[in-house]
């Protein structure tokens, strides 16, 4: 005591009804000032007016003293509340609130306090011991569309006995109009995975994917409210984003090539490198965004995943400046996985013949190898056992030479075929066809078996066949030789299939040309370009040989009605 300082030592003493074995007056007195008050009341407005070094009271008014002085800071957390509170009693009448809940609709409320009377009843009936502590739950919707969560809670006395009900409510508005978004996100991306099945046999992988972009446009405006997107699927060859579907983008936008790299191939090349969303709330500040959208003032890019994967990117754009949200970049990530399936589908569905088929040739050639095998072993050991009976010897050679081709015929029906589809073996015998012979065809694509098959067929039938190995090699060849026609693939290395068709039609515009593109994929929309200056046709891969010969016979005449051949 020595040491305190009469200056500094404050007390506040609390004589209430507990009983202290000293006065403290007499003890504290000669080393402080000591304030002396006879309840609980006095007390706090004693500490709320000046700073007490020291409090001393019984141990009764100990606990009570503590509620109090916290009070006044939890009264002002309460009212200052963003969510509505409100205790209820017994009969459902409204006993406090505080201003937010008093600021919700006379409807709210009427609801809220007859949810807690019926919490209420519930914690007071039978089996009473085990609901007393627990709060309830409910989701209410007002006239006015609005969505408002309640957490009801029976207030306990110190007798255990349920008093009154208090109740928290927030306006959950947001969220449910956002998870009701994300539900009809999903559900509109279960519906463009479910391709029926008869309808899209009918259709080749162009007009598959025209389907899946009328449905994702469909879907996009009607969820989103926006009428333009563009997919772009990376390939994993070249690192390129190819622009596979799109509705809405500039002749510029469409032309841009663009590759997985965030240095210089803007936003859709970040997005397909880093594998992260991104929102551009302004395309005119943004050193990342490159031209889309007519008049685009933001965008939203988000990645195409399939198996973690990144596959390639989808972007929406708007013309309107913070058009987009984290709501719609969450939306639309949901949708882009369902857009990455989809494409996945369409894909298997394209080479679902060729990879099916494989799987038929092994299973048919390990159940016919062995009795096939046997009959040949059989077969030679009944020739060698006949010498001298040349009739039966011949009849014997017959079978052997069935079985062998029994054996590889098999087999090459059932070997999945990457680009044609049904070729037949050129055994030399030249086959008449006065709309084919002699014609002179440039055949230019990088997969080597797709341009000797597609040779051997047109040999066959009598054209002077030239092959490329890309789109280089084929636009030089185009300055120096003359040709009736060129069967073109669209991605190749060097000089793309757009690049041979525009040479081909500047050194003759009359020579017909012809596409080939494998899973309906129109990079830079080459396709819909050429389209409108003069393509011929598009061959879809894999195409059946008589697919092949029925479009360059139809080039070939319609050629020869117009400006004459080469």
């Amino acid at each position: 005591m020595d040491s305190m300082s009469t200056d500094t030592l404050r007390v506040l003493w609390l004589r209430g009804t507990g009983p202290l074995a000293v006065d403290v007056t007499e003890v504290l007195g000669e080393h402080g000032r000591v304030e002396c008050v006879d309840s609980l009341e006095e007390a706090v407005r004693a500490l709320r007016r000046e700073f007490f070094d020291m409090v001393v009271t019984g141990g009764e008014d100990f606990r009570p003293l503590a509620r109090l002085q916290i009070a006044p800071e939890a009264g002002v957390i309460l009212e200052t509340s963003p969510q509505g509170v409100c205790i209820v009693g017994k009969g459902g009448d409204l006993v406090w609130a505080n201003p937010k809940m008093l600021s919700f609709s006379d409807e709210l409320r009427d609801q809220v306090s007859k949810l807690c009377g019926e919490t209420f009843s519930w914690a007071t009936g039978a089996g009473q011991g085990a609901r007393q502590a627990r709060g309830r739950r409910f989701t209410v919707t007002t006239s006015n569309g609005k969505f408002f969560e309640i957490t009801a809670t029976p207030v306990i006395d110190l007798n255990k006995q349920v008093t009154q009900v208090a109740a928290v409510v927030w306006d959950a508005t947001k969220a449910m109009r956002l998870q009701a978004r994300i539900d009809a996100i999903d559900n509109a991306g279960r519906e463009l995975v479910r391709l029926d099945a008869e309808q899209i046999t009918r259709l080749d992988a162009h007009e598959r994917l025209a389907l899946l972009e009328q449905k994702i446009l469909r879907f996009i405006h009607d969820l989103m409210h926006i009428d333009n997107f563009a997919v772009r699927v990376l390939d994993k060859k070249t690192n390129k984003l190819e622009l596979v579907l799109s509705a809405g983008l500039s002749d510029e936008a469409q032309n841009l090539d663009l590759y997985a790299s965030a240095d210089g191939n803007g936003i859709c090349g970040y997005v397909a490198q880093h594998g992260r969303s991104y929102i551009c709330p302004s395309a005119t500040d943004d050193p990342r965004y490159l031209p889309g959208l007519d008049d685009a003032a933001s965008s939203l890019t988000v990645p195409l995943r399939l198996h973690d994967q990144v596959i390639g990117i989808f972007n929406v754009e708007s013309d309107r400046s913070a058009a987009f949200g984290e709501d719609d970049r969450q939306i639309l990530e949901i949708f882009a996985r369902y857009v990455a399936m989809s494409l996945h589908i369409l894909e298997l569905l394209v080479t679902e013949r060729s990879t099916t088929t494989g799987k038929l040739g092994s299973d048919v050639m390990a159940e016919i190898t062995a009795p096939l095998n046997d009959i040949l072993t059989e077969v030679g050991s009944l020739i060698e056992d006949y010498i001298g009976h040349d009739d039966l010897r011949h009849r014997l050679n017959k079978i052997s030479n069935n079985a062998v081709e029994i054996r590889d015929s098999i087999k090459q029906v059932t070997t999945p075929q990457r680009g044609v589809v049904g070729r037949r073996h050129n055994r030399g015998a030249m086959r008449a066809d006065p709309v084919l012979k002699d014609k002179r065809v440039l055949i230019v694509d990088d997969e080597e078996v797709i341009r000797e098959t597609v040779r051997d067929v047109l040999a066959s039938y009598g054209c002077e066949v030239t092959v490329a190995p890309d789109g280089s090699d084929a636009i030089e060849l185009l300055k120096v030789e003359a040709y009736h026609l060129v069967l073109s693939d669209i991605k190749m290395p060097g000089a793309s299939g757009y690049e041979v068709f525009s040479a081909s039609k500047d050194a003759d515009p009359e020579r017909p040309v012809i596409l080939m593109t494998g899973f309906g994929y129109d990079p830079n929309h080459s396709i819909v370009r050429a389209r409108r200056e003069g393509l011929a046709a598009v061959l879809f891969k894999p195409f059946k040989v008589d697919q092949l010969l029925g479009e360059i016979r139809n080039a070939l005449r319609s050629a020869a009605t117009g400006a004459g051949s080469p």
